[in-house]
């Protein structure tokens, strides 16, 4: 297979998964930790390396590497591995994706951008999503008709702050997740419940339905819920732990436990909450994101250029929202019709936020 972000927390578990089924490895991609990325060349001796910035080639020991775009895409045409995990973060993961299906791979699929910005034009049927929640679902579904899909949120850094306490936070309070340590844009994301709303846009296009909601769960002890059609509702519960779905995702032979069991007698009450607008005021954009899934890439755009200001300390956690809000408002009755436009869309969707803060 061929790994692209092996340096992430999706990245290392899959590594890990790799240990433990003995999975060969014929590529790695990763950003900017180079350190550990050396380690992991010299453990598993891909024969492809590619990183982001083409000026630290030569910080890496390997006679096959390439840098940046252009490498990363060079390295999967140069690659024979049928399967391709993409755990990049962002629109970057994008490119990568296109080129993966171009080629006839399977997508292990982490990049849930890839999914929100271009889903109407990608083939799902070679996807396999690398997300606990959309695994539950799929897990739980079997083929059997069902009246709502459901996942669960954890509520995020601000879940137990007022909204005007909220809004008035800095980037780095909302790095605090209560339940997990992640990197920034997630961990940001999920305070905000944008991370939550890619996810919703996830399922929407992975199963077929606007049928889809989400519930908080804070616990995270339950992933996702199918409420069936003869009315009764299965849930999927499982430890906080990506290689269940990275290896279902890798095709393992899973003849014993991934994970521990859940300990029914120690988890405690599970109880769930509705996300609330005045809480989470993106959440609002839930039904029309859902009728009208191409907009997507007007979300991921506006989110990714509006966290940027944020995390530069031009403005707070409130006015990060209220600059996607509006650049949703502007763009939303331009829904692209090729991946030409998509492209486009992004382009203009982040000029517009950047302008704005001018």
């Amino acid at each position: 297979m061929v790994l692209l972000g092996s340096t992430g927390s999706i990245g290392l578990n899959t590594l890990e998964i790799c240990r433990r089924f003995h999975l060969p490895v014929e590529g790695l991609v990763a950003g900017n930790n180079l350190e550990l990325l050396q380690e992991q060349i010299d453990e598993f001796q891909p024969e492809l390396v590619a990183i982001a910035d083409p000026d630290r080639i030569h910080e890496i020991r390997h006679p096959r590497i390439y840098a940046g775009e252009e490498g990363i895409l060079r390295l999967l045409e140069e690659s024979a591995s049928p399967r391709v995990v993409n755990a990049l973060v962002g629109y970057a993961g994008l490119a990568p994706t296109l080129k993966a299906l171009e080629l006839g791979r399977t997508l292990a699929l982490a990049n849930k951008e890839s999914l929100v910005i271009a889903g109407a034009f990608l083939d799902r049927s070679r996807i396999f999503p690398i997300d606990s929640e959309h695994f539950g679902l799929w897990y739980l579904l079997n083929g059997r008709p069902f009246r709502r899909l459901v996942i669960t949120a954890s509520g995020g850094a601000f879940r137990d702050r007022t909204p005007e306490e909220t809004r008035r936070a800095a980037y780095a309070e909302a790095l605090h997740h209560p339940n997990w340590s992640m990197g920034d844009k997630i961990t940001i994301d999920s305070a905000s419940m944008v991370n939550k709303l890619f996810e919703l846009l996830e399922a929407r296009w992975l199963f077929g339905t606007e049928a889809v909601d989400a519930v908080i769960e804070r616990r995270s002890i339950v992933h996702a819920l199918v409420e069936f059609s003869d009315g009764s509702t299965t849930a999927h519960l499982a430890d906080v732990d990506m290689k269940l779905p990275i290896a279902y995702a890798l095709e393992c032979p899973i003849t014993e436990p991934v994970l521990e069991p859940v300990n029914l007698l120690g988890i405690g009450p599970i109880v769930f909450e509705e996300i609330d607008t005045e809480r989470y005021p993106l959440w609002q954009l839930k039904e029309e994101l859902l009728a009208h899934p191409r907009l997507g890439v007007v979300l991921n755009a506006a989110n990714e250029a509006a966290m940027e200001g944020f995390r530069k300390g031009h403005y707070d956690f409130g006015t990060m929202a209220d600059r996607i809000l509006d650049a949703w408002q502007h763009f939303r009755d331009r829904e692209p019709k090729s991946l030409g436009e998509v492209m486009k869309m992004d382009k203009e969707v982040r000029e517009y936020v950047f302008a704005n803060e001018e």
